[in-house]
């Protein structure tokens, strides 16, 4: 009945990415969903997009063996992403109507700028989607009883989300989001209320936790345990900002305060539930300490499907394992086609200056299922955890991109040759700490991002020799010329493609 259930529900996925596609017109369609989405959408897509592996699989299993201190870049500090990126950095980049967030950095900065903080951005989503990947090859594995190998797994998973992605984009990521939320959260609830049971109570864990020391968020005072805890922090909660998925969700609600309301509720909600699978994977641990004292040891990930499946009826499993791949294939949609997007928009693109929109649909979807094979090929050869692919996954956005987009948004000195200084000193900086102090307690992604605001103040203020000077004028002139210039359909930058905007 599990194996069946399966089955059905991604044939189902498979048809709602493949009716999405007939809603897909041009490639503003396929990127941003044509920016229609309302509130209820946008909010689904914006909690399903991080709601997914990492949160039931790897946050749960982290938890448990390292107490609420281990999960603080994951729900603490991506629920903040979100919650930021609604407060501070939505309504600004909406009323800009771009196509990705590299395109912001060539209309702030310039073109080299756009390239390279588009490979940084692109380079962060392979630990991201391999994590969903991963995940996916885990639970047919698991599902299956053995009879598909967690790496034939990966490849039928990737298989699956390819197929929908690539036909349906935005529209269908919104659509599966949309429905998969009342799924993820039905059934989680229903699986807690069935836990709490077995344990005596929701109070009767919460207790167990607290008494273990599991429930103690912050460090002891000591500078080496609190840098590396503000460096873990810090790593999702700003690197996910200057993100294609996170821009996504953003443009593409039906107006701006749809943006910033989608955004702030969906990461609170994300935070809340969070902590759902984390409360069954330490009710396992009381329900069979023995058992699950192994698996800890062996591969904490095995602990909640275990769970699942040899202490809950098969009712209770075909809700489990439905909810899991809904949030797993919801988070993994939506990073395979932010990247690709990405990629497509502002690095070939520049290569073909008169390609025409439909053209460029179809450069998009053949640029997904490479990035796919990629992503598959990088899935299979990694060791590393679910939790870990994704909290290593924003390193390199948060010292290369974090900070010329803050400061392109809030401090109109900002220029190019402070992109360029903050860019070099940020990468170079991180790369340097990871190669040769991999060990020290200053996170090396830390010092890469002090590194890069240093860069931009020291680049912004010295006399110019990189790059062309950027006029003291208030830091969104130009792009408010920009947006204005696209209502009346005036070309005004030779990268310039009204399809890819709104036409309001």
């Amino acid at each position: 009945m599990l194996i069946w259930f399966v089955v059905i529900y991604l044939l189902v996925s498979i048809s709602i990415g493949i009716y999405a596609a007939t809603r897909v017109h041009s490639a503003k369609d396929f990127a941003v969903a044509g920016r229609s989405l309302p509130l209820p959408v946008v909010m689904a897509t914006v909690f399903a997009t991080w709601f997914g592996a990492e949160t039931v699989l790897g946050i749960s299993a982290t938890f448990t063996k390292e107490g609420l201190r281990g999960v603080v870049a994951d729900p603490f500090g991506s629920s903040l992403c979100l919650i930021l990126a609604g407060l501070f950095f939505a309504g600004k980049l909406y009323r800009m109507n771009l196509l990705t967030i590299g395109d912001y950095y060539r209309l702030r900065y310039n073109r080299p700028v756009e390239m390279i903080t588009t490979l940084c951005i692109v380079a962060s989503y392979l630990g991201w989607v391999s994590a969903q990947i991963k995940a996916l090859g885990l639970v047919f594995f698991v599902v299956t009883d053995g009879a598909v190998s967690q790496d034939m797994g990966m490849v039928l998973g990737a298989a699956i989300v390819l197929t929908y992605t690539t036909f349906g984009g935005m529209f269908a990521v919104a659509f599966l989001d949309f429905v998969q939320i009342s799924v993820i959260m039905g059934g989680m609830l229903y699986i807690a209320y069935l836990i709490a049971g077995m344990t005596g109570g929701v109070g009767a864990v919460v207790q167990h936790a607290a008494d273990a020391g599991k429930l103690d968020l912050f460090p002891a005072a000591k500078m080496a345990e609190w840098i590396p805890f503000i460096g873990a922090w810090v790593t999702m909660m700003l690197g996910s900002i200057p993100q294609q998925d996170v821009f996504q969700r953003i443009t593409s609600a039906k107006d701006e305060k749809t943006a910033v309301r989608g955004s702030v509720l969906g990461g609170s909600i994300y935070f809340a539930f969070a902590f759902v699978p984390m409360f069954l994977a330490y009710s396992a641990t009381l329900i069979d300490p023995a058992m699950f004292g192994a698996l800890l040891e062996k591969d904490p990930q095995l602990v909640l499907p275990t769970l699942i499946l040899q202490h809950t009826p098969v009712f209770a499993q075909v809700i489990f394992f439905g909810a899991l791949l809904s949030a797993i294939m919801s988070c993994s949609s939506a990073t395979l086609l932010a990247p690709s997007v990405a990629f497509s928009e502002n690095i070939l693109r520049g290569f073909f200056p008169k390609i025409g929109d439909h053209a460029f649909l179809r450069m998009m979807r053949i640029v997904i299922v490479c990035f796919a094979g990629i992503i598959l090929a990088f899935a299979l050869n990694s060791e590393a955890s679910i939790f870990k692919m994704v909290e290593n996954a924003y390193k390199i956005t948060l010292v290369a991109a974090f900070i010329p987009l803050f400061a392109g948004l809030y401090w109109k000195r900002a220029n190019i040759q402070g992109a360029y200084f903050s860019m070099a000193v940020g990468l170079v900086s991180w790369l340097l700490l990871e190669t040769l102090q991999p060990d020290t307690y200053w996170p090396p992604q830390l010092v890469g991002l002090l590194m890069s605001a240093g860069g931009m103040v020291l680049g912004s203020l010295l006399p110019h020799f990189v790059g062309r000077p950027t006029p003291l004028a208030p830091a969104h002139a130009e792009l408010h010329h920009h947006a204005a210039a696209q209502t009346e359909h005036v070309p005004e930058h030779p990268h310039h493609h009204p399809s890819a905007h709104s036409e309001r």
